[in-house]
């Protein structure tokens, strides 16, 4: 197999394993961090937060996962077969529920805030992370390389998931 198709395949196998490795590692934390917390309200409110965050993880680790089973092997084009038409039904209802999910996952933290301030801004940053990627994977582009982050995100460009829902419902 070429470099031109390999390097692609690659990137969106370690894209989708690297989701669902974050999203391994966020609910083992939280797992870990259940003994520190002070009361089973602040272990509540912080599965509260995660839920919806695992949530978007999983729909991302799906999505490059699906992208890298689109990628043509030894054939002479450059860009992925389309999104199949019921996948992108799926990531589309998808992109509608997860907000429900988010609010869900607020209500849950508020209703069972944790009393410490530790807690509070874990759960917090947690929750907000949940939302970073959701805006990340269906409203705005946030993820580029480091370098040239800056330059980047203030163009607003589309997210790649929502191009290939857009163009498989053509």
């Amino acid at each position: 197999m070429s470099d031109r198709f390999s390097q692609p395949r690659s990137r969106y196998l370690n894209l989708g394993l690297g989701e669902l490795a974050a999203a391994t590692v966020f609910a083992l934390v939280a797992l870990m961090w259940r003994s520190r917390l002070e009361s089973s309200g602040a272990v509540a409110a912080l599965w509260w937060a995660l839920l919806p965050l695992l949530f978007v993880l999983l729909q991302a680790s799906a999505y490059w996962l699906l992208m890298r089973s689109r990628m043509p092997v030894g054939k002479a084009q450059a860009a992925p077969d389309r999104m199949p038409h019921m996948a992108a039904r799926c990531f589309r209802g998808l992109r509608l529920i997860t907000p429900v999910a988010l609010i869900t996952g607020l209500v849950g933290v508020i209703v069972n805030a944790p009393s410490g301030t530790i807690a509070t801004v874990v759960v917090v940053v947690v929750w907000a992370f949940g939302v970073v990627e959701y805006v990340n994977y269906y409203l705005v582009r946030l993820a580029y390389p480091w370098t040239r982050w800056a330059s980047e995100v203030s163009q607003w460009r589309t997210p790649t998931l929502v191009k290939d829902i857009r163009a498989a419902l053509r």
